[in-house]
């Protein structure tokens, strides 16, 4: 890994979200107060949420971090698909920050580090970094960190390629051992079954719910292997999956499906979202 470099400019802001700190945090502040969630015993070790624009996906992303509200922690992962052509199996930032319009997010340069070392012996390769990136699946979910969580903290960011059982699992491993005995949370980033029709994604998306409430990082993959349900952020559910069992976790809620017909009234070509917490009880 190479030295890093400045702030990663937001290249979604005024687009996929409010552009105006105001205006964003008024927005993201509304999606959580409007998550209704059952009952959640235990502590929250992570997170899985959508990352369609906030106006699609925005509501469901809401019951996630309604979960998280007022939590302090020190350090962050957030696990996403990368969605644009690279030929490396596992990416990060190669700046120091995130910028988003309610500030700065400072990147977790010692944690990366450790985690790059961590895999070289597991996989045979570690992170690659990137530049002005415009992956948008990751920088989604930080105003609802910058919002929901307590104070600030660091981010430990990861863009995966390689979706396969071999990576993920090495890559949850690799983190759990970054994150253990800290204040931390863990985001798995992810949208499920793209462009089907209203009645069929519910179907799908339903299936991959029940894997992931199942927590079974390999009933995940193999919904995804069969055709029964699909999610864009496959790897990084596993891999969240699979470090929030290294840390204790052993309950996933799924707490909100939706899909875009809710905002576009078009039911005949939808993208689904779900929202799920992973629990350590007891």
């Amino acid at each position: 890994m190479k030295a890093p470099a400045d702030v990663r400019p937001s290249p979604i802001a005024g687009t996929w979200y409010e552009g105006r700190a105001p205006a964003l945090g008024a927005a993201v502040d509304g999606y959580i107060s409007a998550a209704q969630l059952p009952p959640l015993e235990g502590k929250v070790v992570a997170l899985i949420a959508p990352h369609a624009g906030h106006r699609y996906s925005g509501g469901v992303a809401g019951y996630a971090y309604a979960a998280v509200k007022g939590l302090k922690v020190d350090q962050v992962a957030v696990v996403s698909p990368m969605h644009e052509y690279y030929p490396e199996p596992l990416l990060t930032s190669a700046h120091r920050a995130y910028s988003t319009p309610l500030g700065l997010v400072e990147i977790d340069q010692e944690g990366l580090s450790e985690l790059d070392a961590s895999l070289k012996p597991a996989l045979g390769f570690g992170l690659s970094v990137v530049a002005r990136d415009r992956e948008h699946s990751l920088e989604i979910q930080l105003p609802f960190l910058q919002r929901a969580l307590d104070g600030p903290f660091k981010l430990l960011p990861v863009m995966v390629r390689d979706q396969s059982p071999r990576v993920a699992r090495a890559l949850g491993e690799g983190i759990a051992k970054v994150l253990a005995g800290k204040a931390t949370l863990l985001v798995a980033s992810t949208d499920l079954s793209h462009f089907y029709s209203q009645r069929e994604a519910d179907r799908l998306d339903g299936y991959m719910l029940e894997q992931m409430a199942a927590f079974s990082p390999e009933g995940v993959y193999e919904a995804e292997a069969i055709g029964k349900g699909y999610a864009c952020g496959l790897g990084a559910v596993m891999a969240v999956m699979w470090a929030a069992r290294r840390l204790g976790a052993n309950l996933v809620r799924v707490l909100h499906h939706d899909t875009s017909a809710s905002s576009t009234g078009d039911p005949s070509s939808v993208v689904g979202y779900g929202a799920a917490v992973i629990l350590k009880t007891g």
